[in-house]
């Protein structure tokens, strides 16, 4: 734009030299001659008026020139109270969220998003959010973060007494009968204990037998007896739901569901028994590599883009803007909680925030503060050049056919 306008300003001047020539040829020269010297008065003057903005014409110190960089410290301090006056006021930032509706805006967002469909921005959201949570693991500190979240784990289970809830959830499964497969499975995991160490029970018989017994054979004897009669005690409490020995076990299972409940020394046990194990360096250890390992493989399945966990972050995030759209009890709490966060903000933080403006402004250079005011709004000032050209013309051309009129 800013060769534009000076292309125009050198054309005007070569067809103010070329009309000059021909002033007696006829009257329409001078008008032509008079648009053409008027438009270089008026674009030359727009140029003047436009460069003034931002340095010294053509280098040279005039006054009133180069206002921008001269008065910069001046501008920062009028661009923070003006920021300040009209923005960062409680009040102000309370009536302008007062009128707004965040949640509800939020909710239309999340459920259709601005060009949703494949690969559009649903996609891109759920895809975001995941990349997201995925860096986030990324930059804690992993040992801090395993640390943080066992401490809080542990301060939890100190909190909660559990051997009245292990004794609910045994009662619960012993009303159901759902401890009947697991006895079962215990006495068939005995059977099979005792059989693959049958010799080591012969050589603890054979052991403990007198000389007697061993000279006559009737250890032998004794062992297998013994061992028969195990196995035979085990199938038959394995096959017979009445057994006797059952039914001890069943008193003892009921005992025990009544003194986790009702027992202090009991729950004492059991509590210092937690404890013991919550301190256990071991347990410490071993929580560690459990976490490091879940955040490892959520970190993966976060960036993995056959995951379905970017579709579940955008489902979930729908889910939310549903919600939001549809509730206005919940539209009313977001609203009032984003309200107040953010007079909270602008109390707490808006003479920092405006302090920063001006500060910022003020460590820039006037070659920065130049360019990036001149990027901003260069275009429109060239156009203010080539709006003066023709408007000058244009008065030019009025001036020379009123003098001949009149």
């Amino acid at each position: 734009m800013r060769l534009t306008a000076t292309a125009m300003l050198v054309l005007m001047a070569a067809v103010f030299l070329f009309s000059r020539q021909y002033l007696g040829v006829h009257p329409a020269w001078g008008y032509v001659h008079a648009f053409a010297e008027a438009a270089m008065v008026g674009g030359l003057a727009d140029w003047f008026a436009v460069t003034a903005l931002f340095r010294h014409p053509l280098g040279v110190p005039i006054p009133h020139t180069a206002i921008i960089p001269e008065n910069k410290d001046r501008i920062a301090d009028t661009m923070a109270q003006f920021l300040r006056d009209n923005f960062l006021t409680p009040a102000v930032v309370a009536r302008r969220m007062q009128a707004m509706n965040l949640a509800r805006a939020m909710g239309d967002f999340l459920v259709k998003p601005p060009a949703a469909g494949p690969g559009g921005a649903q996609s891109r959201i759920g895809a975001g959010a995941a990349e997201l949570f995925a860096g986030a693991l990324e930059s804690l500190d992993p040992e801090r973060l395993g640390g943080q979240v066992r401490a809080g784990l542990k301060h939890q289970l100190d909190k909660l007494e559990v051997a009245p809830l292990l004794g609910q959830m045994l009662g619960a499964a012993i009303a159901d009968k759902r401890h009947l497969p697991l006895l079962d499975a215990i006495v068939r995991w005995a059977g099979l204990t005792l059989e693959d160490n049958e010799a080591m029970v012969r050589a603890m018989i054979h052991e403990r037998a007198n000389a007697l017994l061993r000279w006559t054979g009737l250890d032998e004897r004794l062992a297998n007896s013994v061992l028969d009669g195990l196995y035979k005690l085990l199938a038959e409490v394995l096959v017979d739901p009445n057994h006797p020995l059952r039914g001890k076990i069943e008193e003892g299972l009921e005992k025990l569901v009544h003194d986790l409940q009702h027992d202090s020394e009991m729950r004492e046990k059991v509590e210092r028994m937690k404890r013991e194990l919550l301190d256990n360096p071991a347990v410490a250890d071993w929580w560690q590599g459990v976490w490091e390992r879940m955040r490892t493989a959520l970190i993966a399945m976060a960036r993995d883009p056959d995951s379905t966990m970017d579709g579940w972050f955008g489902s979930t995030l729908a889910e939310l803007g549903a919600a939001l759209q549809g509730d206005p009890r919940l539209q009313m709490q977001v609203n009032r909680f984003a309200r107040r966060t953010a007079v909270g903000v602008a109390t707490r933080y808006g003479g920092q925030i405006v302090q920063l403006v001006s500060e910022t402004v003020r460590r820039w250079d006037a070659r920065t503060i130049t360019d990036r005011l001149e990027n901003a709004v260069g275009r429109d000032l060239q156009f203010i050049r080539i709006n003066g050209t023709l408007v000058g013309g244009l008065v030019g051309v009025t001036i020379h056919a009123l003098v001949h009129i009149l």
